[in-house]
């Protein structure tokens, strides 16, 4: 910038003292244009621009690489210390469980006896009048159909040895009650192996509903051969015998059953065979009911003791990791105690399949029997 020129600086005084008037405006830019920077051309302008903008995205690009990474590890060695904490707490949680529930098959084992499974449970306050118990159907590698019929069995013989009447058994499919003959057989066999041959084992009745009561299956069991029955003992021996009623359900007997009954109920409601105001919640109780009400050796219902015996079960107990009813009717459980099993019946390589033993049941019992029930007024 060239020096300070001092005319120049005298007349742009008096122009200033004069408020603009002296000078006209091309007057005062010649007077100033020794004293400004060169005008850059548009080639030097486009360069400066490029080089600055380039040096923004270098500048942007190298926190972009910096930052991104260090979140990225951060979130990595979080997820990992959460996965392997809980990981730890899970396995540690079942090898207790583990730990425990094989003490308690050591400490309360039956070994076939009925003495010792009334001794477990003669001081408990309370026994369900009604139980029923969620089972899977396996796959053939786990025994299939053979294998839960004898879970079935040994069910059977813990209810009869326990002072239970009546045991409920829910399998989705419904396969049970296709081979209704052969799970009788079975059942009858596993009773004769704890009890003895009749007159000591206990009686027995397979029914399920809309399905009549100790009819044989309509094809054979591929796997389990049905045998002939034992003959029967006198009826005064038989008087004298303890009596175990097996029911069998399936989902059908669940919401089919519900839709069934409603669409019956509003075809008769919309032919005006009923009355609207007939339909009430005892009505659908009683209808419902009837689907799994007990009934005698002659065919005709019984008088329920307890409202457990029209169909409505006091313990449910799910063989299981958690909860899952997997469409068990659901009027039937609306005053029902259920307890899960929960993995304590599985092994500690975590396998989730719930096996079905002796000590998971009789824990379903005591837990039932230390419940708190409060029904209302």
């Amino acid at each position: 910038m060239a020096p300070f020129n001092p005319a120049a600086t005298e007349l742009y005084r008096k122009d200033v003292a004069s408020g603009g008037q002296l000078l006209t405006a091309a007057e005062r830019e010649k007077l100033l244009r020794p004293y400004l920077p060169a005008v850059p051309s548009p080639s030097s302008r486009m360069d400066n621009g490029t080089s600055t903008t380039t040096s923004r995205h270098a500048s942007k690009g190298h926190k972009r690489r910096i930052r991104p990474f260090l979140k990225t590890k951060l979130h990595a060695l979080v997820f990992f210390l959460i996965q392997l904490f809980f990981g730890m707490y899970v396995r540690l949680r079942q090898i207790y469980h583990a730990t425990l529930d094989r003490a308690l098959a050591i400490r309360h084992y039956h070994h076939r006896t009925p003495e010792y499974i009334q001794r477990d449970v003669k001081n408990l306050d309370r026994l369900p009048r009604h139980l029923s118990v969620i089972l899977k159907y396996k796959s053939e590698e786990d025994g299939g159909l053979e294998a839960l019929v004898d879970e079935v069995a040994e069910l059977s013989a813990w209810s009869a040895s326990a002072g239970i009447p009546l045991l409920s058994i829910y399998e989705k499919s419904g396969i049970l009650k296709t081979y209704m003959a052969s799970v009788q057989e079975v059942v009858s066999q596993k009773l004769t192996s704890y009890y003895g041959p009749a007159p000591a084992s206990p009686t027995l009745r397979v029914f399920a509903p809309n399905h009549p009561s100790m009819s044989p299956s309509p094809v054979p069991s591929p796997r389990i051969p049905a045998r002939s029955s034992a003959e029967e003992a006198t009826h005064g021996s038989q008087r004298s015998r303890q009596h175990l009623d097996l029911l069998l359900l399936s989902a059908t007997d669940g919401r089919d059953t519900l839709v069934d009954l409603t669409r019956t109920l509003a075809e008769m409601a919309q032919s005006h065979k009923i009355s609207p105001k007939d339909i009430t919640s005892n009505l659908i109780n009683t209808e419902i009911s009837a689907t799994t009400a007990i009934t005698d050796y002659s065919g005709h219902s019984t008088k329920p003791r307890k409202e457990a015996d029209a169909g409505e079960p006091d313990l449910v107990i799910v063989f299981g990791p958690y909860v899952k009813l997997d469409g068990y009717p659901p009027w039937q459980i609306r005053l029902s105690e259920i307890f899960c099993v929960g993995d304590s019946g599985g092994d500690v390589s975590g396998r989730t399949s719930t096996r079905v033993e002796y000590q998971a049941f009789l824990r379903g019992l005591w837990k039932y029997a230390g419940a708190e029930m409060r029904f209302g007024r």
